[in-house]
């Protein structure tokens, strides 16, 4: 999606107000933060929409076009590295950017699609999510002792603390356990 296809490209820059909403998590994009533009048709009328993300955000769960803005930026940002980083491992372990925190199973009906075992009743599990339409689509859930199957890597805290704030510390230590 570049200038050249009718859309202009994706962006990186200062938030004006602190109305928008991050897609990815949910939060509020504070004024005078730095967010990411995904520019994507609008699919009710003429012309593109934007939808904005933190940058961390961005990075976790979109990827590809976060790395085109950020490779089309001509100034520097702070943690351009990282967020690089860790945008390039979404790209090459493509499971990544369905993470959409923890939680523990309310009931004992779902199903793992790794395993395609059962999910217990207050299990720790994965929430998965697809990006589909513009928007991430709530898709399953992966226990988190087959995370390491699932995703390709047991590397999955840090995507899981952005996406699931209210975890405690605690909370935090028994699924690192079980990601043995």
């Amino acid at each position: 999606m570049l200038e050249g296809e009718g859309l202009m490209a994706h962006v990186i820059e200062t938030a004006p107000t602190g109305r928008a909403k991050c897609r990815g998590c949910g939060a509020r994009i504070a004024t005078g933060e730095l967010r990411f533009g995904e520019r994507l048709p609008n699919p009710f009328a003429e012309g593109e929409t934007t939808h904005w993300f933190h940058l961390d955000c961005a990075a976790l769960k979109r990827p590809e076009p976060f790395l085109e803005a950020l490779g089309a930026r001509s100034e520097p940002l702070d943690g351009s590295e990282r967020l690089d980083a860790e945008a390039r491992r979404g790209l090459a372990q493509h499971r990544l950017p369905r993470i959409d925190g923890a939680e523990r199973s309310p009931s004992g009906r779902a199903q793992c699609r790794s395993c395609r075992e059962p999910i217990a009743r207050d299990a720790w599990r994965i929430p998965l999510v697809f990006y589909e339409d513009g928007r991430f689509v709530p898709s399953g859930s992966v226990h988190v002792r087959c995370s390491g199957a699932y995703f390709e890597t047991t590397d999955i805290l840090p995507r899981v603390r952005r996406f699931a704030r209210d975890l405690t510390d605690e909370d935090l230590k028994e699924i690192e356990r079980e990601l043995g």
